[in-house]
């Protein structure tokens, strides 16, 4: 069945610069969208950013400059983020723009004119010393909850209840520290409370997890209230038309911004805006946010929607935070890693791909440990997945540069796209984890096919060489499956696979058909392994504490009692020896030498050539499909009997002879050995 979507992501803030947390929830959504096209469905994707408030205002004012300048250049650079993230909005809008404002306007007359909106006095928390209003996230205090110190104005990171400025306990101003005086201002409200049997239907008939609904059943238990809509000015957003002096809360206007990013895109590709904002029917509509907004999107936003006669959405996808090193992200620990920062230093797919195999449809947080991102990347996607092509594109170019006519083993290529729809459920059901599981899964199964039938010792002799190819052929179209089925994941390498295998992937059902009798263009790496130290770049290291002050020139210089022994390294000299697995593929005695072997090894995405002091302990044939440890980022050292690229490690005892360390006969050659 053909599905017309439209898929949102949460608006980025003009406040600052993208994180990873903004990064984990893009990835997050391009996936999913990247896939629903694949499978040929018409699935659009648009943002804006997120352009009004107090903050905004604020932050302004200190650089210098207008919030229409900030707003521009945070626009500018989100987008470029977002553009080197390889998260491929079709249209990326501004809640400050025309389209917004007359929307914005619309959506209250209608709400207004059916009963919806109420006027009456507040108490709102004044600054003195700054001379202004404060927003709720400018008073921070102690929640009258769960007790729990410097939380914000409207609900309580913690216990996660929602509340006033006024409930908080010792409340105090974030502009200038000063406790806060109450004073008195007409607001407009929303009347959510009168859309509670309309939100309990439509949440019934949703999708939400467990969790959340279990958050939004405690907030219809406690009641839902009434929605403060409005801000008094000084304020940057629209004023309010029918209350000199009053400005839209950005929560009212911002949701509203996905309608107006959509306007935009229409009036550029001329689509019918009905069906996709009026009917719940002709279209799906999803939001994909954190759990921190779960409130604003499952209650205020479908019944801001529904009481003023548009669709509510289909979906609302639900997301739990980001931690690093198992630790939230902070700038004094160096754990607040911005987008930017990241792409200084590594590709993008990588951490698409990690995010990927880390996020569920749950809201449970999602750690991102530095050395498991590096374990995974080198291990899965290069060790097992690109390894496939890198060791069979070469027997296809020695053998013609053609595939063969038919596949060996059509059997095992069922099996491969058998698995296509079982992935593609769990794309569907955003279980991203699970797919990449079973995606991996295959990819052993297509790297054991490969050790199982050895084109490299095939290669050896001439008369194999139809063999080789098919071989080789069985490789690369389980290699073009598995691509197919991460494309959503990795869009850039699967557009590189595609020139490499001489057709575009472009649908997920090209799985159906092998590749037989073409032409396969010049192999070039697809992924290489990622550097350990730029990986560890990506944390800043706090600053130093203030050197003390000189000592006297009389004082005595303290020394340890004893000096550290002189053979020990630290963590940091470790982390630089890169241990990995190899397969012995060839080895022979070296001419003139009494001690050396000729290893041949496969090292996942390269072959390696070692000389090895191991001749009095084994023979050639004894080493053939051993999986053996190398020292894999040794320098090339030049020998008398020629370069060796690497060490093979042994055991070793006095007159024991010496013992190669291996790997369990599951490992796979190019794995890291952590």
């Amino acid at each position: 069945m053909h599905r017309k979507i439209l898929v949102t992501h949460a608006l980025p803030y003009a406040n600052g610069s993208l994180h990873l947390g903004h990064v984990i929830e893009a990835v997050q959504t391009d996936v999913w969208v990247r896939f629903q096209r694949l499978r040929g469905h018409d699935c659009l994707f648009v943002c804006a950013e997120d352009s009004h408030g107090t903050p905004i205002m604020i932050r302004a004012q200190q650089q210098g400059q207008s919030a229409e300048q900030l707003i521009a250049a945070m626009a500018a650079e989100h987008q470029r983020d977002y553009h080197d993230l390889l998260v491929a909005h079709d249209h990326f809008h501004s809640t400050h723009s025309e389209e917004n404002r007359r929307y914005t306007f619309e959506l209250y007359a209608r709400l207004r004119d059916a009963g919806y909106i109420s006027r009456r006095a507040v108490r709102q928390a004044y600054d003195e010393q700054a001379q202004m209003f404060l927003p709720d996230r400018y008073v921070r205090g102690i929640c009258p909850v769960c007790k729990s110190a410097d939380q914000y104005g409207d609900s309580c990171e913690v216990c996660g209840a929602t509340y006033t400025p006024a409930d908080l306990i010792d409340a105090v101003s974030t502009l200038s520290g000063t406790a806060p005086v109450w004073r008195e201002s007409e607001h407009l409200f929303f009347k959510l409370g009168a859309f509670e049997p309309m939100l309990r239907g439509w949440l019934a008939a949703g999708e939400q997890g467990s969790a959340v609904r279990a958050k939004l059943d405690e907030w219809f238990a406690a009641g839902l209230q009434d929605w403060d809509i409005s801000r008094d000015a000084p304020y940057f957003g629209f004023e309010v038309p029918d209350a000199p002096g009053k400005y839209f809360y950005v929560w009212f206007d911002a949701p509203i911004g996905y309608i107006a990013s959509f306007e935009a895109l229409r009036a550029q590709r001329g689509l019918d805006f009905d069906s996709y904002w009026k009917s719940e029917t002709q279209s799906e509509l999803y939001h994909f946010i954190g759990k921190d907004i779960s409130y604003f999107h499952n209650l205020f936003w479908p019944a801001v929607l529904h009481g003023a006669g548009y669709r509510r959405p289909t979906g609302v996808n639900v997301h739990g935070f980001l931690t690093v090193n198992g630790q939230k992200m902070s700038k004094s620990r160096g754990t607040f890693v911005t987008a930017r920062r990241y792409l200084d230093h590594l590709p993008a797919e990588p951490l698409r791909y990690y995010f990927a195999a880390k996020l569920t449809s749950g809201i449970e947080d999602i750690d991102m440990n530095l050395d498991d991102f590096l374990a995974r990347t080198n291990s899965d996607l290069v060790g097992k997945f690109v390894n496939i092509a890198s060791r069979c594109a070469g027997f296809i170019e020695r053998g013609g540069g053609r595939l063969d006519t038919q596949l060996p083993d059509p059997a095992l290529y069922a099996e491969f796209v058998a698995a296509g729809e079982r992935i593609a459920g769990l794309y569907e059901q955003r279980e991203y984890g699970a797919a990449i599981r079973e995606i991996m899964a295959l990819a052993d199964r297509a790297n054991r096919y490969v050790d199982l039938h050895k084109p490299w010792a095939l290669a050896k002799d001439p008369a194999q060489a139809p063999r080789v190819l098919a071989v080789a052929t069985q490789g690369i179209n389980l290699f073009r499956a598995l691509m197919i089925y991460l494309t959503p994941v990795l869009p850039r390498m699967s557009g590189a696979a595609g020139r490499f295998l001489g057709k575009p992937i472009t649908a997920w059902s090209d799985v159906a058909t092998p590749l037989l009798g073409v032409p396969l263009g010049a192999y070039e790496p697809l992924a290489t392994r990622l550097d350990p130290a730029l990986v560890g770049r990506l944390i800043e290291a706090p600053p130093a504490p203030a050197a003390p002050a000189a000592a006297p020139l009389a004082a005595p210089v303290s020394r340890p009692a004893t000096a550290p022994a002189s053979n020990t390294i630290g963590i940091d000299d470790f982390s630089r020896i890169e241990l990995r697995v190899a397969r012995v593929i060839a080895a022979e005695r070296v001419e003139g030498s009494d001690k050396l072997l000729r290893l041949s090894l496969d090292l996942g995405a390269e072959p390696r050539q070692v000389l090895s002091g191991i001749r009095a302990s084994y023979a050639p044939e004894q080493l053939v499909g051993r999986l053996v440890i190398v020292v894999a980022n040794l320098a090339p050292r030049k020998m008398r009997f020629g370069v060796s690229a690497g060490m093979v490690l042994c055991a070793s005892g006095e007159g024991d002879g010496v013992f190669l360390l291996g790997a369990d006969s599951g490992a796979l050659p190019g794995m890291k050995v952590t």
